[in-house]
């Protein structure tokens, strides 16, 4: 695989022209050339007669109870015409295949266990982002798999049906792992989803969609720049689920897309231009009642359910329009320009009738509830150029230490004029507000990711259950995976009430590699 940009030391990449310097750098020599308002990474236009591939769902079976998946990563080779020229292979990684992974699917109140092989060359992780689950089960840094390694993490699903994901988290090497195709969807579901009026034939009229943008060396190679442009690499070509100009034929009146930001730098507003949708869930399950949008801004590692309204034989496309970033330095060199089509939307001359988006109150709905009034600590994040609090990410040391059954509420904000994407582990949060005023709508669902607009204070409303470890930490990180993998990332543990844990060097044997 041809990058231009080399891994060194893991977790001591080297930047060449980093942070706001970067950004003033990028805004001087973009006005010099007179780039102003243009993109600097603009996206390439394509013909959409690729079918959409759907990933499998993947095959498990019960034993002794638990519901067991397997996953292996492994190398391959993948066709992404048209961007590259027919016939050639551009090699890849993926799980179970050459490219991204088969989704999991899995019930409230089922025992899991995931069978993870590593057929690499180096070693990763598997992280299930926006899992409720113990620390050491968490697949961060700390749960690394060495080559020819396996790792068998297990847990009990006891969280709303939701749609999360999997992904690497090997230290200093996230964005990387990511990047050549190592991702997945995994759906839960519940008593509410089930019950909900939504199309719900996976692969039909409910459909997930996976969007990542990459750039292409002559050869046809994945090339991951490192050029100190921020957020990262902006790829100039956009996929879904791997497929360059994908289409996807409706055979029903509504269709529900599960949208994955797969990508590791660049933001997305998601849309239609003719028409709105209901978007029905967010990162971390459904909201209270559909909410109709004609846009929704998605940064990496946020996802968003959304149901589309068709007529029989007509044709639509999702699309992403100029994003706003906020108050950042250069929109222009941050994609926040880029308006392009991800998707296309055929529908047949003849749709079977769908009901209209709605359901009622899951039987968990009070025990998962947040209450502001519940709250006891209030911890202050600020994340600027690399730092969290000051601190670039160091394995050796706990930075936050949590007790059981506390809800807390986290202010985070963003110092410099940057995007930022914040990412808490084992939780999710509900948005309280931002810079004092409600959330929009579209953030009053549960959320573990969230898009920071510069200079804006978030306020993050969150508690900790069931998992506690005085050695064994969880992450929290900007999810711009170049940001993270160059230290904006911390660790926290959750104790029990009179634990000794405090903030500094970690106890224990918890730096490492999993078992193999």
């Amino acid at each position: 695989m041809s990058y231009t940009h080399s891994v060194g030391e893991r977790g001591h990449r080297r930047a060449v022209v980093g942070g706001a310097a970067g950004v003033v750098a990028l805004v001087l020599l973009a006005a010099g050339c007179g780039a102003i308002p243009g993109s600097v990474t603009s996206v390439d236009d394509v013909s959409f007669d690729q079918e959409l591939a759907i990933p499998p769902l993947a095959e498990s079976e019960v034993i002794d109870g638990v519901r067991t998946f397997s996953l292996t990563a492994q190398e391959g080779t993948t066709s992404f015409a048209p961007a590259v020229e027919p016939g050639t292979e551009t090699e890849t990684w993926g799980f179970d295949g050459a490219y991204l992974g088969p989704t999991l699917r899995a019930e409230r109140g089922e025992r899991v266990a995931v069978d993870v092989a590593n057929d690499l060359d180096e070693a990763t992780s598997v992280h299930w982002h926006g899992m409720h689950l113990p620390p050491e089960m968490d697949g961060g840094p700390h749960q690394e798999v060495e080559p020819g390694g396996t790792w068998h993490p297990t847990w009990e699903i006891d969280q709303p049906g939701a749609t999360l994901w999997y992904h690497p988290h090997p230290h200093g090497a996230t964005e990387e792992h990511v990047y050549r195709g190592l991702a997945g969807m995994f759906i839960l579901d519940d008593d509410a989803t089930r019950a909900a009026d939504l199309p719900a034939e996976y692969g039909v009229d409910d459909v997930p969609v996976i969007v990542q943008d990459k750039v292409f060396d002559d050869a046809g190679q994945l090339e991951l720049t490192d050029d100190g442009a921020e957020p990262g690499t902006l790829g100039g070509v956009v996929m879904a689920n791997g497929t360059v100009g994908a289409f996807h034929e409706v055979t029903t009146e509504r269709v529900r897309l599960r949208l994955l930001n797969g990508s590791t730098a660049r933001t997305y507003a998601f849309g239609l231009p003719d028409r709105s949708f209901d978007l029905v869930a967010t990162d971390g399950g459904l909201l209270e009642a559909p909410l109709e949008l004609d846009h929704v801004r998605l940064a990496p590692g946020e996802r968003a359910e959304i149901v589309v309204t068709m007529e029989p034989g007509e044709t639509t496309r999702v699309a992403s329009a100029e994003a706003d970033l906020g108050n950042v330095a250069a929109p222009f060199a941050m994609g926040g320009n880029d308006a392009f089509d991800v998707l296309e939307l055929r529908a047949a001359d003849e749709l079977e009738p769908s009901p209209e988006p709605g359901w009622g109150p899951s039987r968990h709905a009070e025990a998962d509830a947040l209450e502001v009034s519940d709250a006891t600590v209030t911890r202050t994040l600020e994340l600027d150029e690399r730092r969290i609090n000051g601190e670039l990410m160091d394995m050796s040391r706990i930075d936050e230490v949590a007790t059981v059954g506390d809800t807390e509420i986290w202010e985070v904000r963003s110092t410099v004029p940057m995007p930022h994407s914040f990412h808490v582990h084992d939780v999710q949060f509900r948005v309280v507000s931002i810079d004092g005023e409600g959330p929009p709508p579209e953030l009053a669902g549960p959320k573990d990711t969230v898009y920071l607009e510069p200079r804006s204070t978030y306020r993050l409303l969150m508690r900790f259950e069931d998992y506690t470890d005085d050695a064994v930490p969880y992450m929290y990180h900007c999810h711009m995976l170049r940001h993270e993998d160059e230290g904006m990332m911390g660790q926290f543990l959750v104790v029990e009430p009179g634990s000794e844990a405090t903030p500094g060097p970690l106890r224990g044997a918890a730096v490492g590699h999993a078992a193999h």
